[in-house]
């Protein structure tokens, strides 16, 4: 993920498994309420996952990039599920396991405090 605190937003780009890369931009607000509604790990033995895909320039520029206008996330066994609406495409469903919930946690907590939490 990487972020840009003038538009108040993360480009977070997934790694998929049998495809290529995903990137979409993700506002503020989605990031906050995630944050709030993510859970946090409990598990002291929870292996970290594969290295994230880097983010470059011109992911920032690539004008088929979409952004996110709502998220829908379903908790199951060991995975969440989630479902983005895009402002165009088809919609963005991604599978994250447990480690990947907790790097993106982190990672949205490490870029909150450059981000403005406009719904606070």
């Amino acid at each position: 993920m990487s972020c840009d605190p003038v538009g108040n937003l993360l480009l977070a780009k997934f790694s998929c498994e049998g495809g290529k890369d995903a990137c979409v931009f993700i506002p503020a607000s989605i990031v906050f309420w995630l944050l709030a509604h993510l859970p946090v790990n409990q598990d002291p033995t929870l292996k970290q996952p594969p290295a994230p895909p880097k983010i470059d320039q011109d992911d920032w520029y690539d004008p088929a990039t979409p952004r996110a206008l709502s998220v829908n996330c379903k908790e199951l066994p060991g995975a969440i599920r989630m479902t983005m609406e895009l402002d165009r495409s088809p919609g963005l469903t991604i599978l994250l396991n447990r480690s990947n919930v907790e790097m993106m946690r982190q990672i949205f907590g490490h870029y909150s405090s450059d981000l403005i939490n406009l719904d606070a």
